[in-house]
């Protein structure tokens, strides 16, 4: 594990005196449960495939079969991880200040488990189902080759943001009004390089919060934030925990 860089005392104050903190989350921070990154989950009998062509609506029309088969799999591998410490810190955090938005690209559900709530998922649940003809979240039987809605007959699919469609507009609104109201703004484990999840921290700069990086290495964008910490969200988070 990544040894933190020391936390500015600074960055600290403006933690402690924040009267909105948004928290932007990205892969790096479900990686410390060993959830394997899109790419990375291509292992054994899914080598083969290209994970562009099982994660889009093309591919399930073409083949839902197929599809189901690539999410249980994956729902499979992301059951048996675990909250890591960064997740319980971000909610326990959450408790200590007087609001905390926390908006993710992940969607494995961990900090919901870690007891993080509201949570704004950017690219869905990788748990949910959703009816593939009117895009509602249901219940159905999903021990089915292709789970059927029963609301209205058609496919169902598994509830995540697939290449080529937009991010819900709810999540969209949420995440940019958080960014906009926040004094504080933290990007956690990602690359800050995919949009639109990319453009809050800007947002958030650009309404005069302060900018703070979490990341086990510098990315691109790490020059332009006002802090850039280095480590792993597990262990940085809980020392910044501590100061509370």
């Amino acid at each position: 594990m990544n040894k933190p860089a020391r936390i500015p005392d600074a960055a600290i104050a403006a933690l402690r005196d924040a009267r909105h903190i948004c928290v932007l989350t990205g892969a790096g921070a479900s990686a410390e449960s060993g959830v394997p990154t899109f790419r990375e989950a291509q292992t054994g009998l899914w080598e083969k495939y290209d994970p562009l062509d099982l994660a889009t609506p093309e591919a399930f029309l073409r083949d839902p079969v197929l599809i189901w088969r690539w999410y249980r799999w994956r729902r499979e591998l992301v059951a048996k991880t675990e909250p890591n410490p960064g997740h319980k810190a971000l909610a326990k955090l959450a408790t200590l200040v007087p609001e905390l938005t926390l908006v993710t690209q992940n969607v494995d559900g961990l900090h919901q488990r870690a007891g993080s709530t509201d949570v704004i998922e950017f690219h869905g649940n990788l748990f949910e189902d959703r009816c593939f003809a009117e895009n509602c979240v249901v219940s159905c039987d999903t021990d089915s080759a292709v789970p059927i809605c029963p609301g209205c007959g058609s496919n169902v699919r598994p509830g995540v943001v697939w290449f080529g469609e937009a991010i819900p507009e709810q999540a969209l609104n949420q995440s940019f009004a958080a960014a906009s109201d926040c004094d504080v703004f933290l990007s956690i484990g990602t690359s800050s390089l995919v949009y639109p999840a990319a453009g809050l921290a800007g947002i958030a700069s650009d309404s005069g919060a302060v900018v703070i990086e979490i990341n086990p290495n510098p990315t691109e964008q790490s020059a332009g934030f006002d802090y850039a910490i280095t480590g792993n969200a597990g262990t940085v988070l809980p020392e910044i925990l501590m100061t509370f």
